[in-house]
């Protein structure tokens, strides 16, 4: 059974908006209205296409910027599409974010293209990909867990 790219987008942002919005879909609804505006051909657009990802994520962080009490990260697991989902990279790229949301008392890391770092498209799922995969998965979460401030609430979202 697939979702259409809109609802897999609006379950998308209302996870990343949570936080601002208290998980109202109606706002949700309305950022993924303004995201589609400046957006061409946004009908068709998933929520991992990364026009739409960086959209979102400039939005939420002007959002956050106007806040005191909510960070916001964005790390791109392939930016460096040689590099970015080894493990020295990653908790390199993850422990940058942990650092910028130390200070605030809420916060969401989000993280994108780890799936697609460890197998592009033009490769196939192995064994051991798929193994690379969850382990780097549960490294994050391990380490956000680790890394973070005692009694701060961190939003870890997977894209």
């Amino acid at each position: 059974m697939t979702r259409s790219p809109r609802l897999r987008r609006l379950h998308f942002l209302n996870s990343l908006f949570a936080p601002l919005t208290g998980h109202d879909l109606y706002l949700a609804q309305q950022i993924d209205d303004a995201i589609a505006t400046s957006l061409g051909e946004a009908e068709e657009r998933a929520p991992n296409d990364p026009s739409f990802v960086k959209a979102a994520s400039e939005l939420f962080t002007r959002l956050c910027s106007a806040q005191t009490k909510h960070g916001f990260f964005h790390w791109d697991a392939s930016a460096d599409a040689d590099t970015g989902a080894a493990p020295l990279f990653a908790r390199a790229g993850v422990m940058q974010g942990l650092r910028e949301l130390a200070t605030f008392p809420e916060s969401t890391l989000l993280v994108t293209n780890l799936r697609t770092a460890h197998c592009p498209p033009t490769k196939r799922w192995t064994e051991r990909r798929r193994q690379e995969y969850d382990e780097a998965l549960a490294f994050i979460r391990d380490l956000a867990a680790a890394r973070s401030r005692r009694g701060a609430n961190m939003n870890l979202l997977f894209l």
